[in-house]
């Protein structure tokens, strides 16, 4: 299965320019400003400081925006904006991590200020305090209900599938 995998595309498909495509498109971006303001007013404000004073790369990944950080974490989704490891030497973690954050995009348009409770809190506490038990226990990360519909979603809404999920 992976290997029919392109794990070098960077981005979903460019959609058609259509009415119904450009209406989608408002709609995205409306709830998210409104009903997920919080969250991405959050973000808005750390991709300007990133890119703009501190000149990290970006890139635009379906209707959010990629900025990659010199750090040794994974991702990290507020809304609209994705922040996550810059060169990464596996090349199959950089693209799964792409999709994966942009399905935490998705839960944040349905979720709303609700996205920090429902999402945000449980997924910091799963990944910062149970590393040993996902280890010791051989538990998949994704096995936390806001992670693995992450990824559901993240497919879904890209349309690009990630390869290698145990991870």
């Amino acid at each position: 299965m992976d290997k029919r995998i392109d794990i070098t595309q960077k981005e979903p498909a460019k959609k058609e320019k259509n009415f119904k495509n450009d209406f989608k498109k408002f709609l995205f971006y409306f709830v998210q400003w409104t009903w997920g303001l919080p969250v991405n007013l959050i973000g808005g404000i750390v991709f300007l400081i990133c890119t703009k004073i501190l000149g990290r790369r970006y890139q635009k990944f379906g209707y959010a925006r990629i900025t990659y950080l010199p750090w040794n974490q994974g991702g990290l989704s507020l809304g609209l904006f994705i922040f996550m490891r810059d060169q990464h030497p596996n090349k199959k973690w950089t693209y799964n991590t792409r999709i994966h954050e942009y399905g935490h995009t998705w839960q944040c348009l349905l979720l709303g200020p609700l996205y920090y409770i429902v999402i945000a809190l449980p997924s910091a506490i799963w990944c910062n305090c149970f590393e040993g038990y996902r280890k010791k226990n051989n538990v998949s990360y994704y096995k936390l209900y806001c992670e693995s519909w992450a990824n559901a979603w993240g497919q879904k809404f890209s349309k690009m599938q990630m390869t290698d999920l145990t991870k």
